[in-house]
């Protein structure tokens, strides 16, 4: 029993001081990265857009009909297409609910939503991609509108 407890304490006393001399390489790892010229150690001058595209009416006003949802394949199709292939470096998609208002509605629209986050430099050229995708979805579905909220942002990879 003695030889066991032994034995155990040594094996905890072995495993703790490994994962601290882990930490401490990983943190100082950490720190002495650098980035590349796509993914710059620190930079300024870039933005984070956010998309809302509507991907599926759940209810809406008695007198509008409801929408066809897009479905996941026709999504990932236009992901593919549009998003991935202007920003082939990384994104994001989120899904969500989103609701609005039109005026002089009496009840809010309450949509299936797709939230797609692209960090990008805040060039006339990442403008005119995010645009282009904006409208090739306005052109592939019908829909009126694709929210565009950007924000700008310090990054570091």
């Amino acid at each position: 029993m003695l030889l066991r407890s032994l034995f155990l304490a040594t094996a905890l006393l072995a495993v703790s001081g490994c994962a601290s001399v882990r930490s401490a390489d990983a943190s100082s790892a950490t720190s002495s990265l650098q980035g590349d010229a796509l993914r710059p150690a620190q930079a300024a001058g870039w933005v984070r857009s956010e998309l809302y595209f509507g991907v599926g009416e759940e209810t809406g006003p008695a007198d509008r009909p409801q929408a066809e949802p897009i479905s996941e394949a026709t999504w990932r199709a236009f992901l593919d297409k549009e998003v991935t292939a202007r920003f082939p470096d990384g994104l994001t998609v989120f899904d969500a609910y989103g609701q609005w208002l039109f005026r002089g509605a009496g009840e809010p629209n309450r949509l299936k939503t797709k939230v797609l986050v692209v960090l990008h430099e805040d060039t006339p050229q990442r403008r005119a991609d995010i645009e282009a995708i904006r409208l090739a979805w306005k052109q592939a579905t019908g829909h009126q509108s694709v929210l565009w909220s950007r924000h700008a942002v310090d990054v570091s990879f």
